[in-house]
């Protein structure tokens, strides 16, 4: 009895509506079109529109016409984040009926007064959680919930590591050090991160996860700046019964003084660059130089 074929692996490009698209995405996009079609696979499309503040649905038009442009041919429809949070919701509460979350009620800026200056700091630099909101008695929870007192959910990470064996991923890229190959996790490096924000009932770290393996997505391709994040994911990915994905994580674009673009700098847009005569035979010949 013959067995049956393989499904073809499925990556995907996930930006945010938040601003206009610039190279750096013109690149993330481009690459990981490349290595989907050198193994056969799918490519998709996902639209991170969770922030209700700051995403908008007319860069998410404009993001799709850009990509057209460009000549990504994706496969499947288009998913829209912002239309899957029930299931995101779901998986909140499923946690918090596991006792792994707890609402958090402090400001950033108590947060920041309660981190001294010597405070572990996670990788990306900011103070961790000093875990105020994490000893208060339900009683008290349940009283600033009534007084309508904004809370985030966070998770107790020691909680949710004592479920989990230690944790590892491939990276079959190159990460900012040079870090290649099956590398630990190290969720622990964020303490008790936050999974659902006071604003939206969600959080990066939550729907990426969800919707990755909604999506089946096999290999994740990012830039370097999401590296650390997998430890999160992983533990996430753990804690639902998820399958693990590959990782593959690329450069970084930046500009000539070596700085990152992003949106929020207003660095110059695929829309402004096609307007003054740049082609995408152009853009793809610039990065493979």
């Amino acid at each position: 009895m013959s067995s049956a074929p393989s499904r073809p692996p499925v990556f995907r490009f996930a930006p945010s509506p938040n601003g206009e698209l610039h190279l750096g995405h013109a690149f993330s996009v481009i690459f990981s079109e490349h290595e989907a079609r050198n193994v056969g696979g799918k490519l998709l499309l996902r639209i991170e529109d969770i922030d209700t503040i700051r995403c908008r649905l007319v860069y998410a038009e404009r993001m799709i016409e850009d990509l057209a442009w460009l000549g990504i041919d994706f496969d499947g429809p288009v998913l829209r984040q912002s239309e899957h949070l029930a299931r995101h919701r779901r998986a909140l509460a499923a946690l918090e009926a596991q006792g792994l979350l707890y609402p958090c009620f402090c400001s950033r800026a108590e947060i920041a007064a309660a981190a001294a200056c010597d405070h572990p700091r996670d990788p990306e630099g900011a103070p961790l959680y000093p875990g105020t909101c994490r000893s208060l008695s339900q009683s008290a929870r349940q009283g600033r919930i009534a007084d309508r007192k904004p809370y985030a959910m966070r998770l107790d990470m020691t909680a949710a590591l004592a479920t989990a064996a230690p944790l590892s991923f491939w990276e079959e890229g190159i990460g900012p050090a040079g870090e290649h190959g099956r590398l630990p996790a190290a969720p622990e490096r964020w303490g008790d991160v936050v999974l659902a924000r006071k604003d939206i009932r969600t959080s990066y770290h939550l729907a990426v996860v969800l919707d990755d393996a909604w999506q089946e997505v096999t290999t994740v391709t990012r830039g370097h700046d999401l590296f650390h994040a997998t430890g999160v994911h992983r533990l996430l990915q753990h804690l639902f019964g998820l399958p693990e994905p590959l990782y593959h994580h690329h450069r970084l674009i930046g500009d000539e003084t070596g700085r990152k673009l992003s949106k929020s700098a207003g660095d110059r847009s695929l829309r402004s660059l096609r307007q003054a005569g740049v082609t995408p035979q152009h853009i793809r010949q610039f990065f493979s130089q």
